[in-house]
């Protein structure tokens, strides 16, 4: 196995610089990369370092067995909750998706349903209203969205999805994981 070039991946996966990696683990960038071309071997503490870092377990990293990646998912695959004080139904498309870079959900809203309310962060939203309209507050600024219109923001301010229809709203939603 070719521990470099393993190393290398996942940081690539983990959205890491090789200075990045150098800074939380106490290393240089020089040292990063001469081991990701097996130049240089790493003693074992520093090697849990940098697993840990990049969050993965001893036995995942020598773990020769490919994963087969999954593609499809099933719609008994899939989660929902339904909040009816607030008149919204979440379906979580995606089972443990919020382990992920991206979490696709479909949210319908009775008549008056309002989403909770998020802080800012460093997320994006995005989503497609299949049915009805919606109103996107962000901050203090309102955005109105109807059936085949398309929402994309940057979730740097307080934001909340509400329902704009008299009757019933459904949006395909995807939200990136947030850094803060």
């Amino acid at each position: 196995m070719e521990i470099g070039n393993r190393i290398k991946n996942l940081r690539i996966q983990k959205n890491l610089t090789q200075e990045e990696l150098g800074e939380r683990t106490d290393l240089s960038k020089g040292y990063i990369s001469q081991l990701e071309r097996d130049l240089s071997s790493p003693s074992l503490e520093t090697f849990f370092d940098i697993l840990e870092v990049l969050g993965c377990s001893p036995k995942d990293f020598f773990d020769e067995g490919q994963k087969e990646q999954r593609v499809v998912y099933t719609q008994d695959e899939m989660t929902s909750f339904e909040d009816e004080e607030k008149g919204y139904e979440i379906q979580w498309l995606v089972p443990e998706s919020n382990e992920n870079e991206m979490e696709p959900i479909l949210l319908s809203f009775k008549e008056k349903g309002e989403f909770k309310e998020f802080p800012p962060s460093l997320a994006e939203t995005f989503a497609y209203v299949t049915a009805g309209s919606v109103c996107v507050e962000i901050g203090l600024k309102r955005y109105y969205a109807k059936q085949g219109e398309t929402i994309y923001y940057h979730a740097t301010e307080n934001h909340q999805i509400k329902n704009d229809f008299d009757g019933e709203s459904k949006l395909l939603v995807v939200v990136t994981k947030s850094y803060l």
